[in-house]
């Protein structure tokens, strides 16, 4: 066989061999085309880390008390990308002006800018979650005094439910069903679902479900321990598919917040500045061990005495030597409002009259009326904008600054005022 017969018999092959290729390639896409259209849009969507992209769409199931440290991204204190600084006016209750109302803010032309925020979240729309917010049922309200209570209300719920809208994107959240709701807790009789936010009011409030389900006569004489480890209430997650879908949409669904600032300081006042038997050994010793030079033998033992700074730096290290947990984990990981579509946005700023509307709205019985006692270490002075003055002005303002960025998403989903840093 001479060149010229060689070089045409592998043409000829090569080009068999390209149509069959081509040929097989068509056959996979009728075949799978889910699938071959997920890894397309995994090779054209480009790897961000801004924050939107990272707080709603990267919302991992691992439990809050263990993370890998390497679903993280950098070490924040370490991190060599530019440090935003926000300064907006203070608003009266802690809140900001409405998100359309001051589109050349600092904060809204930030997310403005963002990449891969417009998602949608096609798994759960195929579910039977509910896509709007139920509207409250107010027949049971009588009394003209709640009338401005409502008002906010309304505005909190809109609020929360544009902003969602706006920046929820186009692909799914990675989290399982039963993690999402596994803060949520379930009374039957009154067809209430309350996502529990440590240090927003939470024991008061499961002292309150626990009288609604009959389980007390009063909240009075219900103790911490009773609240915290009785397993008197149910959780969502102990429910079926079937059972979780028939109440997210049929249930009244309440979430209580709280500035992110005073709770991250009260969850450090209560689990590090007094005797706690599973915060020290468990948290405390871990923190000083990584973040107090030439710590003595004695804090090294027993956990006790972590300063705010060494939290802190703990907080933001994506090598964090133990976990996260719920008394700081974000709002936005613990009840994924862009999700589960609350119908009622309490806040801890005005959690007394937030709270008895609710009861109202409910049609709990009117003796019954939400507790206003502080649940442990009563004697101390409650965590309020002075107090976290005090505990922040020991940290520099990158430190600062990344605490925010920390708790990004809580400031604007619930429209909290961002810090004077």
């Amino acid at each position: 066989m001479n060149p010229k017969q060689v070089f045409l018999s592998l043409l000829v092959f090569g080009v068999a061999g390209l149509l069959l290729f081509m040929y097989l390639q068509v056959f996979i896409e009728e075949q799978h085309p889910g699938r071959v259209e997920k890894r397309r849009e995994q090779r054209a969507t480009p790897v961000t880390t801004e924050k939107i992209q990272e707080h709603i769409t990267n919302q991992n199931p691992k439990s809050h008390m263990f993370e890998d440290p390497k679903d993280k991204p950098e070490n924040l204190l370490n991190s060599k990308r530019p440090i935003r600084v926000f300064t907006e006016t203070n608003h009266s209750q802690g809140e900001a002006p409405a998100l359309g109302r001051n589109p050349g803010s600092p904060t809204i032309q930030l997310i403005e800018k963002q990449q891969g925020t417009k998602i949608l979240f096609r798994k759960f729309s195929k579910t039977n979650w509910s896509v709007d917010i139920h509207p409250l049922n107010k027949s049971l309200v009588t009394d003209s005094k709640w009338k401005r209570i409502d008002e906010t209300q309304e505005k909190r719920r809109s609020f929360l439910q544009e902003f969602c809208k706006k920046y929820s994107g186009v692909s799914h959240p990675q989290s399982n069903v039963f993690h999402m709701v596994s803060r949520i807790y379930v009374e039957d009789k009154h067809k209430i679902l309350y996502c529990e936010v440590p240090k927003a009011g939470c024991s008061n409030w499961k002292r309150i479900l626990m009288v609604l389900n009959g389980l007390a006569p009063s909240v009075d004489n219900i103790s911490h321990d009773a609240v915290h480890y009785g397993k008197h209430l149910k959780k969502l997650d102990s429910f079926d598919l079937k059972g979780i879908y028939s109440r997210l949409n049929t249930y009244t669904k309440a979430v209580f917040v709280r500035d992110p600032m005073e709770r991250l300081v009260s969850a450090f006042r209560d689990k590090f500045e007094h005797p706690n038997s599973y915060y020290h050994p468990v948290f405390g010793k871990a923190i000083i061990k990584k973040y107090r030079p030439n710590a003595f033998e004695e804090a090294l033992n027993n956990g006790s005495g972590v300063k705010f700074k060494e939290f802190i730096h703990y907080l933001l290290d994506s090598h964090r030597p133990v976990g996260m947990d719920i008394h700081w984990e974000k709002v936005s990981k613990l009840c994924y409002p862009c999700l589960i579509h609350y119908d009622f946005v309490g806040k801890f700023e005005t959690l007394e009259e937030d709270a008895n509307y609710f009861l109202q709205l409910i049609g709990a019985p009117k003796e019954l009326k939400f507790p206003n006692f502080k649940d442990r270490h009563s004697s101390d002075k409650r965590t309020n904008a002075q107090v976290v003055g005090q505990y922040l002005k020991d940290l520099t303002r990158t430190e600062r600054q990344l605490i925010y960025d920390f708790y990004y998403l809580d400031y604007l989903m619930f429209n909290y005022t961002t810090p004077f840093l």
